[in-house]
């Protein structure tokens, strides 16, 4: 399979044409993101977990290395995926993992990374471990 697969718009006078939300374009895009993933050997521990004041997109396994994979895309020109994870946007996902590690009872002393998977108008990308960035 390719990465992304095509995405079907609506164009404007479709008969019976709907536009996916937000949140399902979301869905579909961490979809790609998981199969994408799994296609590499990867364990998807789960999707969209919520606590701690934020959600986690992914968290998956590669290797014995725990991943958060936040998963974002941006078509407009000139707006890079990447531009939508500012330091608030850091800070909630950090809290998020906190609550995570605490919930399932998992050590911070794990292997643990933040990766990105983008998708733009290029296609889509994963930036390994964009805190080290």
């Amino acid at each position: 399979m390719s990465y992304p697969p095509p995405i079907v718009r609506a164009r404007a006078g479709d008969a019976g044409a709907t536009v996916p939300s937000r949140s399902e374009l979301g869905a579909r895009f961490e979809r790609v993101a998981a199969d994408y993933l799994r296609d590499r050997g990867w364990t998807i521990v789960t999707r969209r977990w919520r606590g701690g004041g934020g959600e986690l997109d992914l968290i998956a396994l590669d290797g014995d290395t725990l991943v958060f994979v936040e998963v974002k895309a941006s078509f407009a020109p000139g707006f890079a995926p990447e531009d939508q994870i500012g330091e608030v946007k850091r800070r909630r996902i950090a809290a998020a993992i906190r609550a995570y590690l605490v919930d399932v009872g998992e050590s911070e002393d794990r292997p643990m990374r933040l990766d990105l998977i983008a998708f733009d108008g290029e296609g889509m990308r994963h930036v390994v471990d964009i805190l080290s960035e």
